[in-house]
């Protein structure tokens, strides 16, 4: 069987994190695995680390995608738009291979191809910022600083802490 192009294999990670959405019982490796036997799924090293790495860092993307999706908070977004915004984030964020345009661009193919015209916009305007941002400070020190969030919200609340 033929390799994958690159726009192939971004498909198909689109493909494995919308179908995540649904299967919410299995754990990423599964619906990889699933995927392969039920569509017969070529083995490609992009498909493999780029669903897998979306999935581990599920909760720093979308805290960025909060902050920049200017009032959506992710579970308010379709699933395609969702999908499509995990995975233009990741590229720009952890695949250093790849330059942050490109990212932008062919997510927004994929939101051309399987998503509602008006989202286009939308998913252009939430990566565009993140783009600036990754570009005014740097993908590590965004991530520290979504990572940072992160544990503060998930911080325990101390009683001295509570409003009367």
């Amino acid at each position: 069987m033929a390799a994958m192009t690159r726009r192939q294999a971004r498909e198909a990670v689109f493909e494995l994190l919308f179908e995540t959405e649904f299967d919410q019982d299995r754990t990423p490796e599964q619906v990889l695995e699933l995927a392969r036997e039920d569509r017969d799924l070529t083995q490609d090293h992009y498909v493999e680390t780029t669903y897998l790495g979306a999935m581990v860092h599920r909760e720093v993307l979308d805290v960025l995608l909060s902050k920049f999706s200017h009032g959506w908070k992710t579970d308010r977004m379709s699933r395609v738009s969702r999908a499509i915004l995990r995975l233009g984030t990741y590229e720009m964020l952890y695949c250093k291979d790849i330059p942050v345009n490109v990212s932008l661009n062919e997510a927004v193919e994929l939101t051309k191809k399987f998503d509602d015209p008006k989202a286009r916009a939308f998913v252009n305007g939430v990566l565009n910022s993140i783009k600036n941002e990754i570009e005014k400070t740097g993908a590590e020190t965004v991530i520290a600083n979504c990572e940072a969030a992160l544990a503060q919200a998930q911080a325990p609340v101390e009683p001295s802490q509570i409003n009367e």
